[in-house]
């Protein structure tokens, strides 16, 4: 199968006809190969305009999704990013082509081991790190970050991860239960701005809250 000639027809339908523009993201999604990420029955669909489940109950976002999600926290070669929620590991492949350090946390023990043996022993990514937590609470032995991406929605947005995001940095960060926003928070001057982005739907963020995996 030419999954080649698929990433191509993806970021060309999908993601520059839907908006996207970043010349950088738009590399990235058509070298990122999202067939190794998905479930094997799901293969064909790797490249498709939705988002896929994969293993106990969680999901790979749709390729617009996280590009637009990427795009949004305006990454450059040097940014330190936090991301919440590594789940197969896609979305942090993404992160780590466009920036200089990852810090994934995930709080499923088993998606977390296949995401660090795939990520590092398979496609041999260096500059990721990975923990097992409640996203919630972030990294803070490495904060501050100039970007933080969450993966999964929390009814509020987790106060912590604001205080982790450094000056000038963005988060960006499905809100909501029944009805989800995306929303991106600009730190300027120790203040913080907040933009509903579109509406979204993700898999709800377990840990501290009390909810639970899907």
């Amino acid at each position: 199968m030419d999954y080649a000639t698929q990433r191509q027809e993806m970021v060309q339908h999908q993601l520059e006809n839907r908006g996207i523009r970043n010349p950088q993201v738009l590399a990235v999604m058509r070298k990122v190969k999202r067939h190794l990420f998905v479930t094997p029955e799901n293969v064909n669909a790797a490249y498709q305009d939705s988002p896929l489940r994969i293993a106990y109950g969680q999901t790979i976002s749709q390729p617009y999704i996280v590009a637009l999600m990427t795009e949004l926290l305006a990454l450059t070669p040097t940014s330190k990013v936090l991301e919440i929620g590594t789940g197969c590991g896609y979305q942090t492949a993404v992160l780590a082509e466009l920036a200089a350090e990852v810090y994934s946390v995930e709080i499923l023990p088993e998606l977390a081991d296949s995401a660090k043996v795939r990520l590092t022993e398979t496609l041999n990514y260096q500059n990721i790190r990975f923990k097992l937590g409640d996203g919630h609470y972030g990294w803070q032995e490495h904060a501050p970050y100039d970007a933080i991406l969450v993966a999964a929605a929390p009814k509020e947005i987790p106060q912590r991860l604001v205080h982790q995001l450094g000056e000038g940095g963005r988060l960006a960060i499905p809100v909501g239960d029944i009805v989800q926003h995306l929303l991106l928070i600009q730190k300027t001057a120790g203040e913080t701005e907040t933009q509903t982005v579109t509406g979204v739907n993700f898999v709800p963020m377990t840990g501290v809250s009390g909810r639970r995996a899907l």
